[in-house]
């Protein structure tokens, strides 16, 4: 069954009117490997390689993902991408149309959201979140509780709006606006974990675009100081997500680096949830897991995953990023296809647009609905391409 990623690609390249052989030497891989990458047979789950292809071709590489995301209307919260669309046009806009509330207000609704958000209730988040975007651009345009409702909006677009969008699948111009937003209310409010915060949404709205220099950039002049627990959370945090950024600019020292000291980070401040990042020993594990898939390291990543509880993360996100991780490790090994079925699976249980929406995970189910048996796992395995809208 052909991939829609790899469909994409072949499409791009027949219309580049460039050969395998030339695209692939471009990339830096075989021309048999680009070939299998086209027919599915293997799937296109690194950053790295989406923009090494992305730069052969000559286009962006949303070019060759975007068209991966399933159609809006399938899911409950796309009902809301709308509504969440016209908001932040209307912040865009400087007619946020909302009311102005005391922050005291404003601030258990940010609450709600973000733990809506934390726990994967992606139609919860997406039916209360364009009021209150509304609101609290129209209470900081009025000026009322300044600098209290500056901290909400940065929390609000940075763990809220762009978190959301990102994980329903929906266009990276949208996150980057949110991304944008926190970013203008960081300067403004120019407190180090704020700023971090916001740093820390910029760089991954960079790295999707495949922006590896300028994530790295954001990042290091984000860090806020380990101080204090919160400050050694977030700094924590950050390093994480440069560890990422080393591994899809290739930089293996650079990324080894990183993940060491943000375990020693996780080490001194222990399971910890400030700003709603969760940052601690266990959801470092997750992201050895993520950094070493961007590496290609398939079998390490399987390796870190059987050192980590998940029943120790803070919270169903986190769960839900593990057996996916996990699931997409296994999908490269050895005899382990039915593993990377259930890991898979078990993420899908918890948050299904993680599964459904993100073109790493349509690409890996590709991949397996391709080679799969008539048998138990298989059928598991056809429902979950089915759900994600993939032909089976």
């Amino acid at each position: 069954m052909p991939s829609a990623i790899g469909d994409n690609l072949r499409q791009i390249r027949h219309a580049r009117g460039k050969s395998l052989a030339v695209v692939a030497g471009r990339a830096g891989i075989s021309a048999s490997y680009l070939s299998r990458l086209e027919s599915g047979d293997r799937a296109l789950d690194r950053r790295s390689l989406i923009v090494s292809l992305a730069d052969a071709l000559e286009v962006a590489p949303s070019e060759i993902t975007g068209s991966a995301l399933t159609t809006p209307g399938e899911l409950e919260e796309d009902r809301s991408l709308n509504e969440v669309r016209l908001a932040l046009l209307a912040v865009s806009m400087g007619q946020p149309r909302g009311r102005v509330l005391p922050a005291e207000v404003l601030e258990p609704r940010v609450t709600a959201i973000l733990t809506a958000q934390r726990d994967c209730d992606y139609g919860l988040v997406g039916e209360k979140l364009p009021g209150l975007i509304r609101d609290l651009h129209s209470t900081l345009q009025a000026h009322r509780d300044e600098r209290a409702v500056l901290r909400l909006l940065v929390l609000t677009h940075v763990q809220g709006t762009q978190a959301w969008l990102g994980d329903i699948g929906a266009s990276l111009d949208l996150a980057w606006q949110a991304a944008m937003l926190a970013q203008d209310a960081a300067q403004r409010l120019d407190e180090p974990l704020f700023t971090a915060v916001s740093g820390f949404g910029t760089a991954f709205g960079l790295l999707a675009a495949g922006g590896f220099d300028m994530a790295e950039e954001t990042l290091r002049t984000s860090l806020p100081g380990t101080g204090t627990p919160e400050q050694a959370q977030l700094a924590g945090m950050l390093t994480l997500t440069s560890s990422l950024v080393s591994a899809a600019q290739r930089n293996n020292a650079e990324r080894l680096a990183a993940l060491d000291h943000a375990a020693d980070l996780a080490d001194h401040t222990g399971e910890s949830n400030a700003l709603w990042f969760g940052f601690g020993p266990s959801n470092v594990g997750v992201w050895r897991m993520s950094v070493a898939l961007e590496a290609g390291e398939h079998s390490e990543a399987a390796k870190i995953a059987e050192t980590v509880n998940p029943e120790a993360l803070p919270s169903p996100t986190r769960k839900s990023a593990y057996y996916r991780e996990y699931g997409r490790a296994l999908a490269r090994l050895p005899k382990r296809r039915n593993d990377a079925v259930l890991m898979l699976r078990q993420a899908e249980l918890i948050s299904p647009a993680r599964i459904h929406r993100h073109p790493f995970m349509r690409s890996i189910l590709s991949e397996l609905v391709a080679k799969a048996k008539r048998d138990q796992i298989g059928r598991e395995l056809r429902g979950m391409a089915y759900r994600a809208g993939l032909p089976v």
